[in-house]
């Protein structure tokens, strides 16, 4: 399967003073705001980090779930908190936190298939950096 989604970002004046939109070819981000401020401090609107978190544990979250379709494991609900972290540059470090509630897997089984899920998830691929992974079975 190939496909291609489209995003764009559009910036008016200064890097610190100035602010932008992203759009998504979806729409369900249209024109959204983002700024110095939204990055870097507190201000209404989204930022790149905070996006990049969402990216990362919607794909991760559904990867997990196809996998755990494989295993056997169709009774699920599973969350996904991804917290990117920013410094001196960069992006240094993302931890995906999950909670999962799977009907019959053990612990251990659990485990398995979701550090198999952070490997294999296409957004975990596309980063340079380390990518911690915290599972808890309720």
């Amino acid at each position: 399967m190939k496909f291609t989604r489209t995003a764009s970002a559009t910036w008016n004046g200064s890097g610190k003073e100035g602010q932008g939109t992203v759009s998504t070819e979806s729409t369900i981000l249209d024109k959204t705001q983002y700024s110095f401020k939204t990055r870097f401090e507190n201000g209404k609107g989204t930022n790149p980090e905070e996006l990049i978190g969402a990216a990362h544990s919607g794909c991760f979250t559904m990867q997990l779930s196809f996998l755990l379709d494989e295993a056997g494991y169709s009774e699920k609900e599973l969350t996904t908190e991804a917290k990117v972290t920013f410094e001196d540059g960069a992006i240094t470090v993302i931890h995906l936190e999950l909670v999962g509630q799977i009907e019959g897997i053990a612990n251990e089984k659990f485990q398995e298939i979701a550090h198999k899920a952070k490997d294999m998830c296409p957004i975990s691929k596309l980063f340079n950096t380390t990518i911690h992974l915290s599972a808890t079975l309720n």
